[in-house]
């Protein structure tokens, strides 16, 4: 079990390390636009494949992820890697004050786009044109 929670701690640094790396300028931009994909998906409440499908669910999460993450890695400058990982771990261990303002920022835009189908469907079962 410890093994298992040291590898989500080390999944979440280097999640944060891509961040940092995309940021970096001596990064290539092919890999800054994987790094992309990667953090969307990631922050995304949306899966491949839905979590409430037992088993299969949590595939895309133990496998796509910590795959594109080892491609992406290769991509990166290992002295730029390493200075995004330490940066990581010093950022990791203070508390990240901007965490409730990011999820309360993705529930919104959430929020915003149910709304406005809940009111496309409205109008369409009322015979309203659209």
């Amino acid at each position: 079990m410890k093994r298992l929670k040291d590898w989500a701690a080390s999944l979440k640094r280097d999640t944060y390390a891509l961040y940092l790396a995309a940021r970096d300028p001596r990064v290539p931009p092919f890999a800054k636009f994987i790094i992309a994909i990667i953090v969307a998906y990631i922050l995304s409440p949306i899966d491949l494949i839905p979590d409430f499908i037992p088993l299969i669910g949590y595939l895309d999460d133990l496998l796509i992820l910590p795959l594109g993450i080892a491609l992406v890695i290769r991509m990166i400058p290992k002295e730029v890697w390493q200075a995004c990982q330490q940066q990581a771990s010093d950022k990791l261990t203070m508390q990240t004050p901007y965490r409730t303002q990011i999820v309360i920022f993705i529930l919104l835009i959430w929020l915003i786009a149910l709304t406005y189908i809940g009111f496309i469907c409205w109008q369409w079962y009322n015979g309203e044109p659209a």
